[in-house]
């Protein structure tokens, strides 16, 4: 093994670098995979294996890995100004192009941008302006912001608060304070015998406005959702699920925080999902295809109705006491601008919904496989959940580890996706993908599922 040679990266790697999310213990043993190049949607490792990046990296890399434009957008902000910041009244020009840009492309009437380096710390952000915007309206007890169980949100500690995953709160002394769950919106695992997916979304909403109801509607501040399910699972609403949720937010002057961070920028075929399930948001958190990966960037937009407040709060204390050294950086920003252009130029809304459609056949078609319990999937997005028992929709005892059994065969293929919980592998190929190549990554994929089947079969 590479990692037992001592001056090898990968030798060096387990002794001197804390990777995030991974088995530290496993790594220990196995060593990383190192990877050193991209060509549009594959990289290569150290070796020269080629991979279809079947997850986009992390759901990010909507463009690939080789956008000469982008590498261009970078170098010239590197060659102008390299940095400068956006405290105290200062400014510079790629993150007002940018933040005119998204107002102007926002899926319903936003104010203001406001930057982060990533969609942890928009979702951190978030949760503070939410807690500001009631402290200025003299409301300091409506704080608590209700979530989802399995949602993902991020794991700075506000934002791994709202998540609703065990792995991130586990041994964190999370969730901290005034963030509360609600339930899971997947009707194949929650759905009771019988019920519809329209009976099933008005259970949720009736157990949401219970648990408002509950709590105290003066203490309950917002509500935040992803459009679907993204680290969770890849998990659509129930129909109706939305429409039964809103008129309870309002009801109760409840904000709605909607967080774009995977599903935002065409992923579904609108430039935001917000748009695809007509969607009222206060506030909407976004990051990853923003810039498509090249460099980290985030962003909360704010509405008019919020920013009034936040006025009001700077005439009580002068400065607004929010920001990053790099919020609004202008090589991030430069590189986000020119990945919008990239976006229009491309037409890459219709290029997603036309090879949606193979993409969507060939993931519904595993369906069949005696290891699929359910597919599901959007636009460019999709998951493949394993069971062990398909007509009890029982998965495997986690200790088999059957997920991360199936991920490492679909490596040893050339593809690489991501196993979630349940033994759920989630598929986010760059929007550039084309239609031979969402067979191709399929086809590899097939041939995983069916040395795994082989596999269980001889244990």
């Amino acid at each position: 093994m590479k990692h037992s040679t001592p001056n090898s990266l990968q030798a060096r790697d387990v002794k001197y670098h804390l990777h995030p999310f991974t088995n530290l213990a496993q790594l220990e043993e196995s060593g990383p995979v190192v990877f050193n190049r991209g060509e549009g949607i594959y990289v290569y490792d150290d070796d020269g294996k080629r991979y279809i990046e079947g997850l986009s990296g992390l759901w990010c890399a909507s463009l690939g890995f080789s956008e000469k434009r982008l590498v261009a957008a970078a170098t010239r902000q590197l060659e102008a100004l390299p940095f400068y910041h956006n405290f105290a009244s200062k400014a510079v020009e790629p993150s007002i192009e940018l933040a005119d840009y998204l107002i102007e492309h926002a899926p319903v009437p936003m104010s203001k941008v406001f930057f982060t380096n990533s969609g942890s710390e928009a979702n951190d952000t978030q949760v503070k302006l939410v807690w500001y915007y009631n402290n200025i309206l003299g409301r300091p007890e409506k704080k608590k912001i209700i979530a989802r169980r399995g949602a993902y949100h991020g794991i700075t500690v506000a934002a791994a608060s709202l998540t609703g995953l065990q792995y991130a709160h586990n041994a964190f002394d999370l969730p901290i304070a005034n963030i509360i769950h609600t339930d899971c919106p997947h009707h194949y695992h929650y759905g009771e015998d019988g019920e519809s997916e329209a009976d099933f979304a008005r259970r949720l909403a009736a157990n949401l406005e219970q648990l408002i109801e509950a709590e105290g509607p003066d203490t309950i501040a917002a509500f935040i959702a992803e459009p679907f399910l993204g680290a969770g699972g890849v998990i659509e609403p129930p129909k109706g699920y939305f429409e039964l949720i809103r008129p309870i937010l309002e009801r109760h002057d409840i904000l709605f925080i909607v967080d774009e961070v995977i599903s935002g920028f065409f992923r579904t075929g609108d430039r935001f999902a917000t748009e695809t399930y007509g969607l009222k948001p206060d506030l909407i958190s976004m990051a990853k295809a923003l810039s498509a990966a090249y460099q980290p960037i985030g962003a909360v937009m704010v509405s008019e109705r919020i920013y009034q407040v936040l006025l009001e709060g700077s005439r009580k204390f002068g400065m607004f006491g929010h920001g990053f050294t790099y919020s609004g950086h202008p090589v991030p920003a430069a590189v986000a601008l020119e990945t919008q252009r990239v976006y229009d130029d491309l037409k890459i809304g219709d290029h997603v919904k036309s090879v949606s459609k193979r993409f969507l056949r060939r993931l519904h078609a595993l369906a069949d496989h005696p290891l699929v319990g359910e597919t599901r999937g959007l636009g460019l997005i999709g998951a493949v959940e394993l069971v062990e028992d398909k007509a009890a929709k029982r998965n495997f005892d986690p200790a088999r580890k059957v997920g991360p059994r199936a991920m490492a065969l679909a490596a040893d293929h050339g593809l690489i996706v991501r196993a979630l919980v349940n033994d759920t592998l989630a598929f986010c190929p760059p929007l550039i993908i084309g239609d031979i190549q969402v067979d191709d990554m399929f086809d590899r994929f097939g041939r995983a599922l069916d040395d795994l089947a082989a596999e269980l079969a001889r244990q």
